[in-house]
């Protein structure tokens, strides 16, 4: 019968609203009583509309703004804490005003309230009521609150949470870059959205070898698109360059690094770098122990020590990493010695070496012209340079590779499709210049010599040029 009773008790109590008599059941998320839900909204200046999607949210959401509006100033609390977080291990001392910003921590206390008090509506309006007037010391005396928070990620550390913490009470708290990616991770449990963001612009600028695979997974993890996306851009650009030259290359997944290869913006100086640093990449995931950059002959004797019944890439061990060397234009490797060298490594299967020679005997035979390509996107031959200063053409410092002699097509014209790009990190943004894509024929006089000039205003250093054309069908 008691039971009964506080059963009908509990569903009968009522809220007030506004100025009005209007009433609501507060046990429930919404009750139906629209004009009530209406009044409430007018009462606390809520976009009534935006409450009618989600009323469920109302009374967190509303509690956050009330707390805001006096803590836009973060001044530090000099009364004894009120609340005791439990969490990690250890006991955290907050304050009901601070812990407010953070929806997570706001559940926690309500539901701590609801639970400890025979009143907890009349509670939570004397403390709500105190702080409209602005006066903290008029707040009613509360016991200590104890809430506690069970965290199963295991990037939060206690350093970074105690960070996430003190931004309650700090409107800028500095956060260390070794414990930036913990302090993301624990501003996503406590859904601090403002530290979260913070985290995020801070691990963009951060983009290193040393921290690209762990910025890239948290980017994935919480589903940050705009992470994610400036790490696949950062390593677009220095896969080959920089990445390619250090142990950190071991880190890189194979799913990113998927992602990359099928870049049109994916800048190397030329499709033997970018096969020498896949090359590199898998030797290093076949050997966890190394932990020094070994030279191109150890990674060329160490694949062709497998059985050479079968290329490395027919192999158990091989037979998934195919689409990675799929996104290889191998067409576009041309020297002599390269090519034997791929031949001897034993390490792509032989039709695709027959097609590969098979592509270059055509195009001699028709005169230089490659049949066999048609998208430039995809398939053109790509070179690239990176330029660290401001340089002429006539300075001597100029690469001497662009003076190097190839082979030399005997007729006077030469019918030519390709792009320019140049793009350079400034301000945590990429800027990018390009040109379209254009169909030129080349002579040996002006004005059908020269190509088209990208012209490039901008600040960032450096600057990663792009080279790519096809030679169609004269």
């Amino acid at each position: 019968m008691k039971m009964l009773h506080l059963q009908h008790r509990a569903r009968l109590e009522r809220r007030m609203v506004g100025s009005t008599n209007r009433w609501r059941f507060p046990r429930e998320a919404f009750s139906g009583d629209l004009l009530g839900l209406s009044q409430m909204c007018k009462a606390l200046n809520v976009d009534f509309e935006e409450v009618l999607k989600n009323p469920d949210r109302l009374c967190i959401s509303q509690i956050q703004k009330i707390f805001s509006g006096n803590l836009k100033n973060k001044t530090i609390p000099s009364g004894e804490a009120d609340v005791i977080l439990t969490c990690l291990g250890s006991k955290w001392q907050l304050h009901q005003p601070q812990l407010f910003q953070s929806e997570t921590l706001a559940k926690l206390f309500l539901m701590a309230l609801a639970q400890g008090t025979t009143s907890p509506t009349k509670e939570l309006e004397r403390l709500l009521r105190a702080h409209l007037r602005g006066n903290v010391k008029e707040r009613p005396p509360i016991k200590k609150m104890i809430i506690s928070l069970k965290i199963n990620d295991p990037l939060v550390t206690k350093v970074a949470f105690a960070t996430a913490l003190k931004n309650l009470y700090l409107s800028e708290v500095e956060i260390n870059s070794n414990d930036v990616l913990g302090v993301l991770a624990s501003a996503h449990i406590l859904q601090l959205s403002s530290l979260f963001q913070r985290c995020v612009a801070m691990m963009m600028n951060g983009l290193m070898p040393s921290t690209i695979k762990d910025f890239y997974l948290a980017g994935c993890k919480y589903k940050e698109e705009q992470l994610t996306t400036a790490c696949e851009k950062w390593l677009e650009m220095n896969l080959v360059p920089l990445v390619g030259t250090q142990i950190h290359l071991r880190k890189i997944p194979q799913e990113l690094l998927h992602k990359v290869l099928r870049s049109p913006r994916l800048f190397t100086f030329n499709e033997f770098h970018l096969l020498k640093t896949l090359l590199l990449w898998v030797f290093l995931q076949l050997n966890h122990k190394i932990q020094t950059v070994p030279v191109h002959e150890t990674v060329l004797a160490f694949f062709k020590s497998f059985p050479k019944k079968h290329s490395f890439l027919d192999q158990d061990a091989g037979q998934g990493l195919v689409p990675l060397f799929l996104c290889l234009r191998l067409h576009g490797i041309i020297k002599g010695k390269n090519l034997e060298e791929l031949r001897h490594i034993n390490f792509f299967p032989e039709t695709w070496l027959i097609r590969v020679t098979a592509n270059h005997y055509h195009a001699l035979e028709n005169g230089g012209d490659m049949v066999h390509v048609k998208d430039l996107a995809t398939q053109a031959m790509r070179f690239g340079l990176l330029f660290n200063q401001r340089v002429k053409h006539t300075d001597l410092g100029f690469p001497s590779l662009l003076y190097e002699h190839g082979p030399v097509s005997l007729r006077t014209e030469r019918l030519v499709k390709y792009e320019i790009r140049a793009q350079t990190l400034v301000d945590g943004k990429w800027q990018e210049f390009r040109t379209n894509q254009i169909t030129q024929k080349f002579g040996f006089v002006k004005p059908s010599c020269k190509s088209h000039a990208l012209k490039v205003q901008t600040v960032g250093i450096p600057i990663y040029a792009s080279f790519s054309f096809i030679f169609p069908t004269s």
